[in-house]
């Protein structure tokens, strides 16, 4: 089957405000719907039911905001990349700003299978304890296993945690910085993160800094 694209474009985009109660399907929509209403040359899927060719890096969960994600799109007609962002912008969603465009290889593997890692910082309750907390990160850093389940299945979170430091902010709360493993079948989770911490993850903002790609990939 021939394919209808000439170009693959990469995008970056923040997720602030309302859309932070957007699920990851519905946001899929949001963007396919600036890109029909900007008129963005955007190839379809073949088949029963033609979608948009988007390719969304991970799915951020519900409540986080973030100021990194990662999308892809295939065009039909080759478009400057500046050109694409403010044509995409121009009926963009609020809460959603699209920060930078640039082309990406054809075949360049799937944008998913190419995540490594990401970065998150979770602003803490005003009445979470520094010492107490420091004590019991150490404890999960020098760890060597972290045995948890997830759905119905155990697994190892300790070396999903790349990095964490606790940092006090200027309002003076508690931030839980982060890095952790986000590859297919192989990712940390901030939430399970916070839990180890003795911490409701409900009562934390978490927000999304950077989503690192394997080496050799586009970014």
């Amino acid at each position: 089957m021939q394919a209808n694209y000439v170009q693959r474009l990469r995008f970056c985009f923040s997720k602030f405000g309302p859309t932070r109660y957007i699920g990851h399907l519905d946001l899929a929509r949001t963007l396919e719907r600036a890109l029909r209403r900007a008129s963005v040359p955007v190839a379809y899927s073949q088949g029963f039911n033609p979608r948009p060719r988007l390719q969304l890096a991970a799915a951020l969960p519900l409540g986080y905001t973030s100021e990194y994600e990662l999308a892809d799109i295939w065009l039909m007609t080759a478009v400057p990349p500046g050109d694409a962002r403010e044509q995409i912008m121009s009926r963009m969603a609020p809460g959603i700003v699209v920060q930078c465009v640039w082309e990406v290889p054809l075949g360049e593997a799937s944008l998913q299978s190419l995540t490594h890692s990401a970065s998150y910082q979770a602003r803490l309750p005003a009445a979470a304890d520094s010492a107490a907390l420091s004590d019991r990160l150490q404890a999960i850093m020098m760890a060597e296993r972290l045995v948890r389940e997830r759905r119905g299945k155990e697994y190892d979170l300790r070396p999903l945690i790349l990095s964490s430091q606790l940092e006090t902010i200027p309002d003076g709360r508690l931030r839980l910085d982060m890095e952790l493993l986000l590859q297919p079948a192989l990712s940390g989770r901030p939430d399970e993160l916070l839990e180890e911490l003795g911490l409701d993850p409900l009562e934390a903002h978490i927000h999304r800094t950077h989503i690192r790609l394997m080496a050799g990939a586009t970014q």
